[in-house]
């Protein structure tokens, strides 16, 4: 079969449970995708295709696992991961290797997946942004903070990648990369062993092509099959166009491309309609900033101040050349709430 890579998590789930194809083949040709593509689109922090290889060979040998089994998976270079690096986007860590996984990835590993990579991140999953391109427009940006997860679903590096959320960085860089981005409830998927930003609002979600792989995806990671979606049943979507009390702020190119889409996407059968905010939403953006701010600066202590500047060490490499942080967002957040 040609192109592996570009078949949907579903499809390649079901292909590999039917012994139809087998997950090294899947991970070799998203391996062939990489090699032609992340010197421009960048997606990848760390990429070790001899692991991948094994790992695919190891499934392809053993009873099915579950869900995801075979399926290769990117994961946010915030997410700890115990046979590659975590370096949570900065140069302080670059030679961090975790202890253990992160609950999430133990569980994708336990439900069959293997781990192809780790995906470039913002630093800290805030503003500096990673050398990340967008596939659809090298020149674009491909949305923070989630940007190499995003980039390498849309480019079809990975079918299935993680992405975390504190404000938008998993629906910003979907929408930006033309992907399917899916930021859970609070506390749906389990955050321990991703490196936090702000307690009150970090979520764990995932990227894939369509919604029913990211539903087979959360699915795997909760245990809960009503999540999953069959595409044999689908119903129209119900779309709602929201113009929040931060519409003044939008660019008419925004604005214009809104309501392109419900013009467009009503005739092709979705139910489309207006959706007003409550007057007690009108705060909630400027609060999200306060809150991420205080929450931050302190979530960050150790980085801030042991790591500040030029005096910046790359954290178990000792002596190594100082490398400068980007700590201004901190400093903002702790100077502007502090008592």
């Amino acid at each position: 079969m040609n192109k592996l890579h570009e078949l949907s998590a579903c499809e390649a789930a079901k292909l590999i449970a039917d012994k139809k194809i087998t997950s090294e083949a899947l991970v070799r040709a998203c391996l062939e995708q990489i090699e032609r593509r992340e010197a421009e689109v960048g997606a990848w922090q760390c990429l070790d295709r001899n692991a991948a290889l094994g790992q695919a060979r190891a499934l392809d040998s053993g009873p099915h696992r579950g869900l995801l089994h075979g399926l290769p998976v990117g994961v946010k270079d915030l997410i700890d991961a115990t046979d590659m690096p975590t370096t949570y986007g900065s140069p302080i860590y670059r030679n961090h290797r975790p202890a253990w996984d992160a609950a999430c990835v133990a569980v994708t590993r336990a439900a069959g997946a293997l781990i192809l990579g780790k995906t470039v991140t913002t630093e800290f999953a805030v503003y500096h942004p990673g050398k990340t391109a967008n596939p659809r427009n090298l020149q674009h940006t491909p949305g923070g903070s989630s940007s190499g997860s995003a980039a390498a679903v849309a480019d079809s590096m990975a079918p299935l990648a993680f992405g975390t959320q504190t404000a938008g960085s998993i629906i910003r860089p979907a929408a930006f990369c033309g992907v399917v981005g899916y930021k859970p409830s609070f506390g749906l998927i389990n955050r321990a062993g991703v490196k936090p930003l702000s307690d009150s609002l970090d979520t764990v979600g995932v990227f894939g092509r369509t919604v029913p792989d990211c539903a087979l995806f959360v699915a795997a990671l909760t245990g809960r099959a009503n999540l999953l979606v069959r595409e044999d049943v689908l119903e129209p979507p119900r779309i709602g166009i929201c113009r929040t009390y931060e519409w003044d702020q939008a660019r008419q190119e925004t604005i214009s491309a809104l309501e392109q889409a419900a013009k467009t996407l009503a005739p092709a059968g979705a139910v489309v309609r207006d959706v007003e905010l409550p007057s007690a939403f009108a705060g909630l953006a400027a609060a999200q900033i306060d809150i991420m701010g205080y929450e931050a600066a302190r979530a960050l202590a150790f980085e801030r101040l042991s790591c500040r500047e030029s005096r910046a060490k790359p954290v178990n490499s000792p002596g190594a050349k100082a490398t400068k942080i980007n700590l201004h967002a901190l400093r903002m957040g702790l100077n502007q709430h502090s008592s």
